[in-house]
């Protein structure tokens, strides 16, 4: 299977740093949204994408290959934080797998960053908020309208670094000719409803502008945290055999920690944070 994507992440109009990070290559594409402040949450997505990014380059990836790289990031975010201080990581996203001879999306997820499935002019939402509105609407205990307004809206029940182990959440999904995907932080979400989400990935058929407009809109509505989106379309065969140059000079990798590249090699809380090799793919500010 063939994928076109496009990626996009801003800081937003309220925020002093983007926590966000994003990865973006065959056959994993993901947002992870950090928590803890500076030294913190920026550090956790980005060691999340840097595990992440390990499976770049592959035609799939298995549930234990992404398991995997939750292990290692919570077993790193362990060794760098500094006894006392807490950082965590929300993780979303999506990576091609391969099951009884047919192409599947391994949708995965921990905290409130989400996965949607438009196709066939429907839009799903794919994960499932591991919050507390979440946990609320689920007894009943809230309406939907009350969810963006609601005090404990940002708190979530689950993330990597934030216990002994990471428990996402997994879905396997047989891949259709026509889907398109979108992964993003809350902070795209909790500005845009889904309505506008919808127009959005059904009427700007290139995925980079469509990224791009999902962030510039979110920002546009409030723009109160960080916004990242990723963009995944199906490549039919028909497509990929058109633009097939078009696809190459497009297949590399996106990583963005939003973080210069200078500050890859830097004191965190006494413990450095190296640059990723070069063998993974190159980082992106």
């Amino acid at each position: 299977m063939r994928t076109s994507w496009g990626s996009a992440t801003d800081r937003g109009r309220v925020r002093r740093l983007n926590e966000d990070a994003l990865l973006a290559y065959p056959p994993v594409f993901l947002v992870a949204d950090g928590m803890g402040g500076h030294a913190a949450g920026d550090v956790a997505s980005r060691l999340a994408v840097e595990e992440f990014s390990q499976l770049a380059g592959r035609a799939s990836a298995s549930p234990d290959d992404v398991h995997d790289c939750f292990h290692r990031t919570a077993l790193r975010l362990r060794e760098t934080v500094a006894a006392g201080r807490t950082a965590g990581t929300t993780v979303a996203g999506v990576a091609i797998a391969a099951h009884d001879g047919g192409s599947y999306w391994l949708v995965f997820n921990i905290g409130d960053s989400r996965v949607y499935r438009w196709s066939n002019g429907v839009l799903e939402q794919i994960s499932v908020d591991h919050s507390v509105v979440q946990e609320l609407l689920d007894r009943g205990e809230i309406a939907p309208e009350q969810v963006l307004e609601h005090p404990e809206r940002h708190v979530i029940t689950r993330a990597v670094g934030t216990g002994p182990d990471p428990d996402p959440d997994y879905w396997l999904i047989p891949a259709g000719s026509s889907d398109r995907l979108l992964i993003c932080s809350d902070g795209l979400t909790s500005e845009l409803p889904d309505e506008v989400i919808a127009v959005v990935l059904h009427t700007v058929a290139d995925p980079q502008e469509a990224a791009q407009l999902l962030v510039t809109q979110a920002i546009e509505a409030g723009g109160r945290d960080n916004v990242s989106a990723v963009v995944v379309d199906v490549a039919t065969v028909a497509a990929a055999a058109d633009t097939d140059d078009t696809l190459r000079a497009e297949d590399r990798p996106v990583l963005s920690a939003a973080v210069s590249e200078d500050a890859w090699d830097e004191e965190i809380d006494g413990a450095t944070i190296p640059r990723p090799s070069r063998s993974q793919p190159e980082v992106t500010p």
